[in-house]
C-alpha cells in the first residue's frame, strides 16, 4: 500500500496508456523524462495546426510551471529528432496536465479521493462502461465511487478495478480548483525549502 501514497514514486506505472503512434512516442518520451525528473501522463498526435504533438507531463510532486514545460520540450525534441516517428511536419506542444486531469496511475486515485471523476472501463461493470461520482476509496486493485446520478435498481457505489479501467478524467469544480491550488502552493514552497537547504550545503 506504501507505493501508493509515496508522490515521489517516479517509476509507478501508468494504467492507462496509449496504442499505436502515440504509443510508440510514449516510449521514445517516457524514458527522456524520468531521467530529468518528471513524470508522463500522456501523448497524443492531434490534428489541429496541422499536426500537434501534444505531450502531458508533470514533475514527481505534481507540479508543471512554464520553465519545466520549456525544459521537458528542449530535452525530448533532440530524441524525437533521432528516432523520427513521425514522417509529416508537426509541432510539439508541452503541458500541464491541467485542474481537471486525466488520472493515469493508482497514486492518482488516493492523490484525488473526495473528488468527481468521471471514467470508462472496457468491460461492463454493473450493465454500464461509463461512470460519475466522487471517488471515495482507492486500494492496489481498484477504487470506489459514489455516482452522483444513480438509475432506478443501481448501487450508488461501485468498484472498478484497475484492471478495466480504460479512461478516466477528474471534472472540474470548486472544491478541485481549491484543492489543486493549495497542493500547487504546497509543492511549490517545499521545492523552495528544498533550494534553500541545497544552498546551505
Amino acid at each position: 500500500m506504501s507505493d501508493l501514497t509515496n508522490a515521489d514514486n517516479q517509476h509507478e506505472p501508468r494504467l492507462i496508456t496509449e496504442t499505436g503512434l502515440d504509443q510508440r512516442l510514449a516510449d521514445i518520451i517516457e524514458p527522456v523524462l524520468i531521467d530529468i525528473g518528471f513524470r508522463l501522463i500522456r501523448v497524443r498526435m492531434l490534428n489541429q495546426n496541422g499536426m500537434t504533438m501534444q505531450v502531458m507531463a508533470e514533475k514527481n510532486d505534481g507540479t508543471m510551471t512554464v520553465e519545466d514545460c520549456e525544459q521537458v520540450s528542449m530535452a525530448i525534441s533532440p530524441v524525437l529528432d533521432v528516432e523520427d516517428p513521425i514522417d509529416k511536419e508537426y509541432h510539439l506542444e508541452v503541458s500541464s496536465p491541467g485542474i481537471d486531469r486525466p488520472l493515469v496511475r493508482k497514486s492518482d486515485f488516493v492523490r484525488w479521493q473526495g473528488h468527481l471523476v468521471k471514467c470508462e472501463t472496457s468491460i461492463m461493470i454493473g450493465n454500464r462502461k461509463r461512470f460519475r461520482g466522487k471517488i471515495v476509496e482507492a486500494d492496489a486493485d481498484g477504487f470506489t465511487i459514489e455516482r452522483d446520478q444513480v438509475a432506478y435498481g443501481e448501487e450508488q457505489k461501485v468498484v472498478i478495478p484497475f484492471t478495466a479501467l480504460s479512461d478516466a478524467k477528474l471534472i472540474l469544480t470548486d472544491d478541485l480548483i481549491r484543492d489543486a491550488l493549495r497542493a500547487d502552493k504546497l509543492a511549490k514552497a517545499q521545492a523552495a525549502n528544498q533550494n534553500e537547504a541545497d544552498d546551505e550545503e
